[in-house]
């Protein structure tokens, strides 16, 4: 997981005062970055052991809002303090922001010393152990989409987010001279991840107006993990930086596309050897391939929560659109909502294409993982590929089309309760719970344009 950045260098970059700043920070449920800044000097001295934050930031919703009804803390426990364990094998320098070094914190009990059960680093690195154990390793990586505004953060608000200015004004799917005109932005996010020890492939418009792609290498799953939550949050500082804002909202806007967070995964051996790759099996699949993808299947329903969180993340599942809504795996089929990339060939992985930009990605990793394990533990057979336009497919296993759906799936799953368990299936569906409460009782313009005169 090197960020080829050691802590020798940052106490070099700190003592020589290249190096000020040092973000110590957690990821959250929402996968956002929340933590503090420290004085270099003092964090190389002593808060590289360990700091503390508050234990709320693991059970509230994207409004900061202390939710009630989650088991791990509450107002009657007093909102105690978790210990943020630097993971120093993170460390990395943030070139967008001045003089500033980034560290990713692994959340643990203030008492106890272990990792907090229901934080998404431990979620995830529970499923990896599981693999390990079995002599394996997933890689992963995930395609990052998001839209581009010709306008702050702080005058989208201020217009109610009505209005909008896109960076484009048509569909810039693979356009060299719109994207041109958005280089100034797209130039320094690719610029700045690279530097900051991301190894970025390639940025792209994408199939809508002001629609970006951001693409960057396979690693293992923890590390591409940490790496789409630095991602996101320095895509939208830079993009700040320049007058301009980003969202990573699955879908923005009833006329638009939706934006994915498709996720690319494969296992190999501990020793480097690709394990879905055998030259004789159905497409260049291994049996174990196969096991994995069937298990992926089998409980695609389960884990459509660890994809797709929110309320707004449902309406992206829209038919034609690019966005899955049948749960089927088919070869290099962008209909359906899992495909079969790089056949034959040892870089052959297994696409999802359910995940949209708004998962949190250790959430989201750790959901497949489980699945699959189960698929090759149970040595599942993998059903037929599907082929032609799944779209209209009838009689074939469908995502889930809410996310009340979803989350009854997914807080009744055995795989999950006894993969993650108990306590951490039960928080994030409260989580699920209260987002849908939330907009059970919201008005929105919708219903008042619709009934304002008529109803």
């Amino acid at each position: 997981m090197s960020t080829a950045y050691s802590f020798d260098d940052l106490k070099k970059d700190v003592a020589e005062g290249r190096i000020d700043t040092v973000l110590a920070v957690q990821v959250d449920m929402q996968g956002r970055l929340m933590g503090k800044r420290f004085q270099a000097q003092y964090f190389v001295e002593s808060a590289y052991e360990e700091t503390h934050s508050c234990n709320y930031l693991l059970a509230t919703d994207m409004e900061m809002e202390t939710v009630s009804g989650y088991k791990s803390t509450s107002w009657e426990k007093g909102y105690g303090d978790y210990t943020m364990k630097p993971d120093l094998s993170t460390l990395r320098r943030i070139p967008w922001l001045e003089g500033t070094a980034m560290v990713l914190c692994d959340m643990l009990d203030h008492h106890t010393h272990e990792e907090v059960p229901h934080s998404p680093r431990a979620i995830l690195k529970k499923q990896v152990k599981r693999l390990e154990a079995m002599g394996m390793k997933a890689f992963m990586a995930t395609e990052l989409e998001f839209f581009l505004f010709d306008q702050t953060y702080d005058d989208a608000r201020q217009s109610g987010y009505r209005d909008l200015n896109l960076v484009s004004a048509y569909n810039e799917d693979y356009h060299i001279f719109q994207t041109t005109k958005e280089e100034d932005v797209m130039r320094a996010i690719r610029n700045g991840l690279q530097g900051a020890g991301i190894p970025v492939e390639n940025s792209k418009g994408e199939a809508s107006a002001g629609q970006e792609e951001i693409n960057v290498r396979y690693a293992e799953a923890l590390t591409m993990a940490d790496r789409h939550a630095i991602i996101k949050n320095g895509c939208k500082e830079i993009a700040w930086s320049r007058g301009k804002a980003i969202t990573f909202l699955a879908k923005w806007n009833y006329t638009a596309a939706g934006s994915s967070s498709h996720v690319h995964q494969s296992l190999w051996s501990l020793d480097g050897k690709p394990l879905f790759f055998d030259p004789n099996g159905r497409y260049g699949m291994s049996k174990l391939m196969e096991h994995y993808v069937a298990g992926l299947l089998a409980h695609a329903g389960e884990i459509t929560l660890a994809l797709a969180p929110y309320i707004n993340s449902y309406k992206r599942f829209v038919a034609g659109t690019f966005a899955p809504t049948k749960a089927v795996w088919s070869k290099d089929n962008r209909t359906a909502g899992y495909r079969l990339c790089g056949d034959g060939t040892k870089g052959i992985r297994i696409e999802c294409r359910v995940g949209g930009s708004d998962l949190n990605p250790y959430i989201a990793f750790g959901a497949l993982l489980a699945a699959g394990i189960d698929g090759i533990e149970k040595k599942m057979e993998l059903e037929d590929p599907f082929s032609g336009d799944a779209y209209g497919a009838a009689g074939v296993r469908e995502v889930p089309k809410t996310l009340r759906d979803a989350t009854d799936m997914f807080t009744s799953s055995t795989l999950l309760r006894d993969a993650f368990g108990d306590d951490v299936v039960d928080h994030y569906t409260r989580a699920a719970r209260w987002e849908q409460e939330e907009y059970d009782r919201r008005v929105t313009d919708w219903e008042v344009a619709r009934g304002f005169e008529r109803a």
